[in-house]
This record gives structure tokens, sequence and C-alpha cells, in this order.
């Protein structure tokens, strides 16, 4: 589901710069946002002439939980025992690599200018988004420059213009719930 996620950002980005009337400063038809080489990871690479997607960091979602996280209601009424949902955050890097420098920075600012008009995408402002993802809210976060300074020494590479959003509620579902009848079954079969 992570790249389920990444996937449709990438992509979502590319339609929409791509749709922008005189946008296309090269009719090369290549995406200006694409995922970094795996090839290339150490150190890392940006592509040349492209805004990289670069996922540096996954929290877990601790605050949005239910009152009891272990039961589920199901359709009929029934309570079903399952595993808690896990909500994930990730933290999505776009990278600005070009020739020309004001380049870079026009595609950073057309991206943080469309997350801010489409903060939430969701099935009805994005049919492409997969079934399994209920809707992404992008925040923009601003790392401290000591913390920045640690996430491009990770990188081992040198700084490039970027910008960091946090892509929240990537949720984990338990898809194998049972329901309290059977799971006192099962204990009373497994008990000597």
């Amino acid at each position: 589901m992570i790249g389920e996620a990444l996937v449709f950002l990438k992509n979502h980005l590319n339609a929409h710069l791509n749709a922008q009337s005189g946008w296309a400063p090269d009719d090369s038809g290549e995406d200006k946002v694409v995922f970094v080489d795996g090839d290339k990871m150490d150190p890392i690479n940006f592509k040349l002439g492209a805004v990289s997607a670069l996922l540096i960091n996954i929290e877990e979602e601790r605050t949005l939980r239910a009152a009891d996280p272990y039961v589920r209601l199901a359709e009929d009424g029934s309570r079903r025992t399952v595993q808690p949902d896990i909500r994930m955050n990730l933290y999505v890097l776009f990278v600005a690599r070009f020739k020309q420098y004001e380049q870079g920075l026009t595609y950073l600012s057309r991206i943080i200018q469309h997350f801010q008009r489409h903060r939430v995408l969701d099935h009805r402002n994005a049919p492409e988004l997969s079934d399994q993802i209920d809707k992404l809210i992008l925040e923009l976060t601003t790392l401290a420059f000591s913390d920045q300074n640690e996430v491009w020494n990770a990188l081992r590479t040198t700084y490039h213009p970027s910008v960091l959003y946090k892509v929240k509620l990537v949720i984990f579902k338990d898809a194998g719930a049972v329901r309290p009848r059977e799971l006192a079954e099962r204990s009373y079969r497994t008990t000597p």
C-alpha cells in the first residue's frame, strides 16, 4: 500500500504538470516527477531534468486510535475481533535537479501550489486513487536546519532544492478478522 500511495502521487503530479497549458519546457514526453533509480542509491543520484520523489521516513500515527482497537462491528451488527488498524504517515521528499536552477524552483513552486489547492486527495477529486486507500492528506513539513543537514548527510549527497511533505493516513487493516465466538472456539481447541 505504501508503494501504491507513492506511485499515485508521482502519477498525479505528472498528470497535473502535463495538463498545465504551456508547461512543457521541453517536448521530450518524459515524466517530470520520477523515482530514484534503485541502482544509484549509495550515494544517491537524482535524475537531471526532473523532480525525484523519495520516501525518507515512515511513522505510525498513534493519535487517531479507536476506543477499543481490537473490536469492529460487522455489517450485520456482530462484533469481530481484529488487530488494530495501523495508520501510517509517509514523509516524501521532492528533490528538483535541473541544469537551470530557476527551472527546478519553478517545478517545486508548482507542486506546492497544487498541494495547497488539493490538500486532501480522495476518490472524489482523484478517482485514480487505489480502492485500498480512502484518502491522502498532504501537509507541508519544514525541518530545522540541523535535521535537514542530517537528512542530506544520510543521503550522502549535496543539497538540492527540495520540499518535504507528510502524507497522512495510509491505513493497514486486518484482513483476517475473526469473530469473538470463533476466537473462543480456537482457544478451546488449543487448550490442553
